[in-house]
C-alpha cells in the first residue's frame, strides 16, 4: 500500500510541476501589450454589466505593463516546477509553489467566481501543492513548535 502512495505523490509532484512549467513557459508566448492598447481593450468592457471581466483584464494587463512582474511570475513557476518535478528538490519546490498556487486559486476566486470549472482546477492545484508540503511535514514542523531549552 505504501508503495502505492508514493506512487500517487510522484503523479502529484509531476501534474503540478508540469502545470507549472507549462504556466511559465505561456507567460513568454505573447509579448506584452503596449498602454494604449491595454485602455481601447478595456474600453470595450466599461459597462456596467461586463465589469468582471473589466477587472481581469486590468488586473492581468497591469501585472505585464509593470514590465517585471508578469516576467518574474512566469520565471517562478518554471523553476519553482522544474525544482518540484526533480527527485532531491521536490519539497522546495512544493514550498515555494505554494504562494503563487494560493494567489492562482484566489485570483479565480475572486475574479473569475462564475467559471466554476476554473475554479475547480486551480483549487485542485492548490490542494494538491498543500498536500505535497504537508507530506514532508517531518522537515518543517521543528520550525513552528520550538521548544524551549
Amino acid at each position: 500500500m505504501k508503495k502505492y502512495i508514493n506512487i500517487l505523490f510522484i503523479c502529484l509532484r509531476l501534474f503540478l510541476g508540469g502545470m507549472m512549467i507549462y504556466g511559465g513557459i505561456q507567460k513568454f508566448s505573447k509579448p506584452s501589450p503596449s498602454p494604449i492598447e491595454v485602455v481601447k481593450k478595456a474600453e470595450r468592457f466599461s459597462a456596467p454589466e461586463k465589469e468582471n471581466i473589466l477587472q481581469k483584464v486590468l488586473y492581468i494587463n497591469g501585472a505585464k505593463q509593470t514590465g517585471y512582474f508578469w516576467e518574474l511570475l512566469g520565471i517562478c513557476e518554471f523553476l519553482f516546477g522544474l525544482l518540484l518535478i526533480l527527485q532531491g528538490t521536490g519539497f522546495i519546490g512544493a514550498l515555494f509553489l505554494l504562494p503563487i498556487t494560493l494567489h492562482i486559486f484566489l485570483f479565480h476566486l475572486f475574479l473569475e467566481s462564475d467559471e466554476v470549472g476554473e475554479l475547480m482546477n486551480t483549487g485542485l492545484l492548490f490542494a494538491i501543492n498543500i498536500t505535497l508540503v504537508l507530506k514532508e511535514k517531518d522537515k518543517w514542523k521543528h520550525l513552528l513548535w520550538i521548544k524551549p531549552v
